[in-house]
């Protein structure tokens, strides 16, 4: 059974990454979605299926961005996992998403053979800021998904994919 695919087109890019419209109220680089399905809601849906694949064929540029998210949601399920309740979650995926991270074309980047380099620092920032509006924008849609609203709770049906590492990759580095 083959890994499932953005079906999502931009008709921007960087560093090889569709720049697609995202609904959202961060600041960024996106455009503004118009209420319909997006690339988050795309990694949402796709990632308990996509995360047990250890290949992925690239077939768009939209793809590479649910690469990152799926291995995003990841890192975000396990800071989760010490997190017991809703507010918490939202303060530590909120942090997690401004903290220091790295991008396309930096040594420690673990899909830089998927990405392309942004070609000057231009392009370096403006893709930061696309990928922490993203960031942010899946912590918060993230925390909805897997906190039960009447118990306050971490659903196990996400915590159970704690383990689980999409590609055999980490954005947190090996060891992580």
């Amino acid at each position: 059974m083959p890994a499932y695919h953005s079906s999502l087109s931009g008709p921007n890019s960087l560093a090889r990454m569709a720049i697609l419209p995202v609904n959202t109220s961060y600041k960024g680089p996106a455009p503004k979605g118009d209420g319909s399905q997006d690339i988050i809601d795309e990694a949402l849906y796709f990632f308990k299926a996509n995360v047990f694949f250890k290949s992925y064929e690239v077939k768009s540029e939209a793809d590479r961005v649910l690469i990152y998210l799926t291995l995003y949601i990841s890192e975000c399920l396990k800071k989760l996992q010490r997190i017991q309740n809703k507010k918490d979650a939202q303060k530590g995926l909120a942090t997690l998403a401004v903290t220091q991270f790295d991008i396309p074309g930096d040594p420690k980047f673990p899909l830089n053979a998927f990405m392309g380099k942004p070609a000057n620092r231009s392009e370096s920032d403006q893709l930061r800021q696309y990928l922490t509006q993203l960031r942010q924008e899946m912590g918060q849609r993230l925390v909805e998904k897997v906190f039960d609203p009447t118990t306050d709770k971490p659903s196990k049906w996400w915590t159970c994919f704690v383990k689980r590492r999409f590609m055999d990759k980490s954005l947190s580095g090996p060891g992580a």
